[in-house]
């Protein structure tokens, strides 16, 4: 069992991730390619990822280079999934890349001695080897998630307003309550059931960032290292499988990439900037188009100080709705 002890500040500084984490979202993709448990949730994906790595020739490098970093397992390196990925993918392999090669040795040391690994992983302290494992990370990213984001994104969002929800009804006690099944809040302890060891993380005062993973299967993930920043990534609900993005009516196609991924931002509050940023256009870019949605009923915008925090309308959310993924 996994226990995270919280203090009272603890409760105070819960923070739900605003997009999806690319780092470790590719890690339990590659958990999907090594067990069938839950592969009926995700048998579309896993169809169509199959079919495209045959057909770029990487299938042989996520099987030798990948999965032997990212086992299905109670370890895999901390250093994969640094809390910068939360930032986007770019932010995240930069974080990867300056990870000191101390912590990169011991880590795969850890890795080698719990699972074992190939030989070949002991020289990921030297630049040229990591970086060439980052190039496959990338094309990995690109040739099966890629395709799914908006997808990612529409779950995510969907989830956050949620948890918003549950915050506004009860409070933090709630939130933390009604993550997963495999999951339950005992004041001021939050217990995992069925982790792969037995561990207590105190937080001391840090918080604990919750992390909705699109790819993490009934059992929630989080760092090997106590002493990292917390975090907890958590399974969101499946109920039915999936169909490929391209089979289905898109977001974007009615509104725009850019306007789609600013509604899908609004859907638990975000001001200009955090729009921008989850957007992954300037702030300037960003004010036009929350007036057009605002101008078209969809979103709402209140003014406090300096900076402007856009909502959902209720025309805005039964939209997101109707376009949301399964």
């Amino acid at each position: 069992m996994l226990r995270f002890h919280f203090t009272p500040i603890d409760l105070t500084r819960v923070r739900i991730a605003d997009a999806p984490h690319p780092l470790w979202e590719i890690a339990t993709s590659l958990h999907r390619f090594q067990t069938r448990h839950g592969r009926w949730a995700y048998a579309s994906w896993h169809r169509t990822a199959v079919s495209a790595l045959r057909e770029t020739g990487l299938d042989g490098a996520m099987r030798s280079v990948l999965l032997p970093l990212f086992p299905r397992a109670s370890y895999f390196p901390d250093f994969l999934t640094p809390l910068e990925g939360k930032e986007g993918l770019t932010a995240g392999i930069d974080a990867l890349l300056a990870t000191p090669s101390a912590q990169v040795a011991r880590e795969i040391s850890r890795l080698t001695r719990s699972i074992g690994a190939p030989s070949w992983v002991h020289r990921l302290s030297e630049g040229r080897t990591l970086r060439e494992v980052v190039r496959v990370l990338r094309a990995y990213y690109d040739t099966v998630i890629t395709p799914y984001e908006e997808a990612l994104h529409a779950r995510l969002h969907a989830e956050r307003t949620r948890r918003a929800g549950a915050l506004f009804r009860s409070g933090v006690e709630e939130v933390l309550g009604t993550l997963a099944p495999t999951i339950r809040w005992r004041h001021p302890v939050l217990e995992i059931d069925a982790y792969p060891d037995d561990r207590d993380v105190h937080l001391n005062g840090r918080g604990l960032l919750l992390i909705p993973s699109y790819f993490c299967w009934n059992t929630p993930v989080t760092l090997a290292d106590p002493d990292l920043p917390p975090v907890l990534l958590y399974p969101l609900h499946h109920s039915t499988t999936t169909s490929p993005p391209a089979e289905k009516a898109h977001l974007h196609a009615l509104l725009g990439t850019t306007r789609a991924a600013i509604l899908r931002a609004t859907a638990a509050g975000a001001t200009t900037t955090e729009a921008a940023r989850r957007s992954g256009v300037t702030p300037t870019t960003a004010s036009h188009h929350t007036t057009v949605l605002r101008d078209a009923g969809l979103i709402a915008s209140h003014r406090h100080a300096n900076t402007v925090l856009h909502t959902l309308t209720p025309l805005g959310a039964a939209l997101l709705k109707q376009h949301a993924a399964p």
